[in-house]
């Protein structure tokens, strides 16, 4: 009997050993699961991605001379941390400060392809519509062309991460779209309220504005608002319409198409319900037009116009 316990003694702490054997071994595959799943996006290149124009690019080498053509791209490059690779910009271009350093290649729809070439980048970030027919043309001139021209939040989350991904910083991309999430996530949970309908001047003479399929529609969404313009794109509006429509809350940029200082003087405009009860308000046309990181505070701006209870305001 006693060699028998002592044989069934040896299996049990065999067993046991094993068993403690295993769980470590688990243990061990689990943390250097966690760390890879933690371990930062490292650059490599060549990296292939996808643009807004629905190209495959392929970027050989991590930029170390890049144009920006719009402002929101330059917004972009200035939020991943790349400004000081930055050797040309657009006459547009105002933010941050550092840019009117910067060398100036053209306006926003006519950029000068002589300029460009002069400054001999590897990758040149444009827009589509205007911007669309000149990719090959500085394609041409040697340079890797990206597109970027997002039409809503969850695009322009694409949009930083591309970026990110064809300039080497896809972690610092990472890291902006999640402090953007966090900000908007912030602004929509003090919202406790039906959406408010609204109207958004974009110009004034003649009148415009943003419908359906635009960024400004969805940030008006994201903010808690129902856009009383349900034609796609951006259209001409009448102040018959508009009448008709009588939004509570008048949203209008102020740039350099718009000026709602005159709003209650306008010819019709008196009869507008949000003009009667004082609830028109003035947006930064930079927040809310640039898709680029700071279009989150544009989100802001509208959500304190529709919900003012909401932040105290």
């Amino acid at each position: 009997m006693k060699a028998r316990v002592g044989t069934k003694s040896r299996i049990a702490a065999t067993l046991l050993a094993l068993m403690l054997l295993a769980t470590a071994l688990t243990g061990c595959g689990s943390a250097a699961q966690d760390e890879e799943a933690e371990a930062p996006k490292t650059a490599a290149f060549p990296v292939t991605v996808t643009d807004d124009a629905g190209r495959e690019v392929t970027v050989d080498a991590k930029p170390e001379r890049i144009v920006s053509l719009a402002p929101a791209n330059t917004e972009i490059l200035y939020g991943l941390g790349a400004l000081d690779r930055v050797v040309g910009v657009t006459t547009y271009d105002d933010y941050p400060p550092e840019v009117a350093t910067l060398e100036k290649v053209g306006d926003f729809v006519g950029p000068n392809l002589e300029a460009i070439a002069a400054l001999d980048p590897d990758l040149v970030l444009v827009t589509t519509g205007v911007q669309a027919e000149i990719i090959s043309q500085i394609e041409a001139l040697g340079a890797t062309v990206i597109a970027v021209d997002p039409q809503n939040l969850d695009a322009l989350y694409v949009s930083i991460a591309t970026v990110g991904d064809a300039i080497g910083e896809p972690a610092k991309a990472e890291e902006v779209v999640s402090e953007m999430q966090r900000e908007l996530a912030a602004i929509q949970e003090a919202i406790d309220a039906a959406p408010v309908r609204c109207f958004i001047e974009i110009a004034q003479d003649p009148l415009y504005t943003a419908g359906a399929g635009t960024l400004l529609n969805d940030l008006i969404e994201q903010a808690g608002g129902e856009n009383v313009v349900v034609q796609e794109g951006y259209v001409g509006y009448s102040v018959e319409q508009l009448l008709t429509d009588d939004p509570e809350v008048y949203l209008a940029t102020l740039g350099s198409m718009s000026d709602p200082a005159d709003l209650a003087n306008r010819p019709g405009y008196e009869g507008l319900s949000a003009v009667k009860n004082g609830r028109v308000a003035v947006l930064e046309d930079n927040l809310v037009s640039r898709p680029g990181p700071r279009v989150i505070q544009g989100v802001r701006q509208i959500a304190e116009a529709l919900h003012p209870e909401a932040f105290g305001n």
